[in-house]
């Protein structure tokens, strides 16, 4: 089967997993669920990945953002996207997880579950799963021009260090893939994570509260994660 074909075949039932799925605002209680996809555009069998990707950033309850990886850019082709810092990430992911290797395409689904290759099953039945979790973090972001105040609760407080992100990202990009395993490929990206960084640290026994300056009129998403890498406790989508 073609993947364009199963793609298509599983699109209904990625739409109905979804439905019962909350949809909330940044300063709602239930956090949506946050699939990070690691990708590159010199990998062959990312293609997949990334045209299921697209299907979902616009779902309900989930904030998807795609990191690119640098480590495929030896075979002819930099990713135009690509960052060491998502690199990083995901090898820290993969030591937090006992794991020697690490694989594109791959999501990691709300901080913890693993899905290697195109699976957009199991993809669905983590976000499910994540998305049942009883919430720990009650999180509310509001951007005041240029500054961003951040406030979150804990309930029960948190026995890990908690990390407060901020991650900016594009919409959307087309690029035309001239050389490596992909080329000749134009392909849409979505979400692509331009910048992913800490700006506090939060022991989660007292509730927070705190501004940080932001620039810029891109859309923005601040994530609270256990130290670790750990799971996601919870997560705010901010549009400009």
């Amino acid at each position: 089967m073609t993947a364009s074909a199963w793609l298509g075949r599983t699109a209904g039932a990625a739409l109905v997993a979804w439905a019962a799925l909350a949809a909330p605002a940044a300063h709602a209680q239930q956090s949506p669920v946050v699939v990070e996809l690691y990708t590159s555009q010199g990998c062959v069998a990312c293609p997949p990945a990334d045209e299921y990707f697209a299907r979902i950033v616009d779902e309900p309850g989930v904030i998807a953002l795609a990191l690119h990886v640098d480590y495929w850019d030896y075979l002819g082709w930099k990713d135009s996207f690509g960052s060491p810092a998502f690199t990083q990430r995901q090898k820290r992911y993969a030591k937090a997880a006992g794991a020697r290797m690490i694989y594109t395409p791959q999501v990691i689904v709300g901080g913890v579950d693993r899905v290697e290759g195109t699976r957009p099953q199991a993809i669905i039945d983590s976000i499910a799963t994540r998305a049942a979790d009883a919430p720990r973090v009650t999180l509310s972001v509001t951007r005041e021009g240029d500054r961003l105040v951040i406030r979150a609760i804990a309930e029960p407080p948190l026995d890990r260090l908690a990390v407060v992100q901020l991650v900016r990202y594009d919409p959307e990009q087309t690029v035309e893939i001239e050389r490596g395993e992909n080329a000749g490929h134009t392909i849409t990206y979505r979400n692509i994570v331009t910048d992913w960084a800490p700006v506090a640290e939060w022991a989660g026994q007292a509730p927070l509260m705190f501004e940080t300056p932001v620039q810029g009129t891109s859309p923005l998403v601040v994530i609270v994660q256990e130290a670790g890498p750990g799971p996601i406790l919870a997560a705010a989508q901010l549009a400009p």
